[in-house]
């Protein structure tokens, strides 16, 4: 399935954007909120994945998606606020991230494969809509989730990535800012890769993380910080994109979803240009927001005020 258009994976989806007799997603008019956060497993077929989960089970369901190389606890601060707020909230370990979940081909990290499993977990967990939220990794594949099976989303809430074609297009000029930004791309796609992020104690793992604190560093790096967990993770990589080779698919198209776009000014690894074109491509209600001074850890690091413009957008 490798460079297949999302577009024409539509007709792929029908039953699982039809349910297989999931409930709606619409909650009782007074949920009982919770910011106490559990752990959970998810069957997918031979997958498991492991999940973080806030608020009532009979709240509006919320699904979030983390990016690389963070886990599923990137959005404590969110599970805790829109879980308090009466919301379902949940946050999976993708695919190579969970230990039940770690194919080992590389073309089992292809996109189409990383947005079946954001539908397949909905459909596991019985729902039928659902708001979406991805930072990073996890933006790009709520991109392709939001064109695929738009009757599936409530709302579409990507952080830091600009919508694909809009970045496909930046990345393909060597005279832009996101050119040389994203010249990681190649080192991170090199066979073995995964040896530097993991040694002396995760030392080079650790690193990146800028701004947050040592404490959630720990978590994820006790999560992800081994070979078989980075190989993985690095394999988003090498199955999906080049600095030379761009993105695969190779276009998206437009999105037709309620959309908020959020992107923070001081991210080292998206430059302006593409965030700013972002919305020549929705062709829904759209709102983008800029969080002035801080990096491309948004969630972590903007806690407070992302759920805050989480749960606005969720209600408008």
């Amino acid at each position: 399935m490798r460079n297949l258009p999302l577009l024409a994976l539509v007709p792929l989806l029908l039953v699982s954007a039809c349910g297989d007799g999931a409930s709606s997603a619409s909650a009782p008019a007074e949920p009982v909120g919770s910011d106490e956060i559990h752990q959970i497993q998810i069957e997918v077929g031979d997958l498991v994945f492991d999940a973080r989960v806030a608020g009532p089970e009979n709240g509006e369901p919320v699904l979030l998606l983390h990016g690389f190389p963070s886990t599923s606890w990137e959005w404590k601060d969110q599970l805790r606020a829109l879980g308090l707020a009466g919301y379902r909230a949940v946050a999976p370990n993708q695919r190579g991230y969970s230990p039940g979940a770690r194919p080992t081909a590389v073309a089992d990290y292809e996109i189409t494969n990383l947005i079946f499993d954001v539908l397949n977990i909905a459909d596991a967990l019985r729902w039928e809509r659902f708001h979406l939220v991805g930072h990073d990794w996890g933006a790009g594949v709520a991109w392709g989730v939001g064109v695929v099976a738009p009757d599936r989303l409530l709302t579409l809430n990507p952080i830091s990535i600009p919508h694909p074609d809009a970045f496909a297009a930046e990345l393909a000029d060597p005279t832009s800012c996101q050119y040389d930004a994203s010249g990681y791309f190649d080192l991170f796609s090199q066979p073995g890769f995964e040896n530097t992020f993991v040694a002396n104690d995760s030392a080079f793992l650790r690193s990146v993380y800028d701004g947050v604190s040592s404490e959630d560093v720990n978590v994820h790096v006790a999560e992800i910080g081994n070979l078989d967990a980075m190989r993985a993770a690095l394999n988003w990589y090498r199955a999906n994109v080049s600095r030379e080779g761009g993105l695969s698919p190779a276009a998206v198209g437009q999105i037709r979803v309620p959309t908020m776009f959020i992107w923070s000014d001081e991210d080292f690894a998206i430059c302006r240009e593409g965030a700013e074109a972002t919305g020549d491509y929705v062709d829904a209600r759209y709102r983008f927001e800029v969080i002035e001074g801080v990096s491309h850890w948004v969630p972590e690091t903007a806690g407070a005020e992302v759920s805050a413009l989480l749960l606005n957008h969720f209600q408008q």
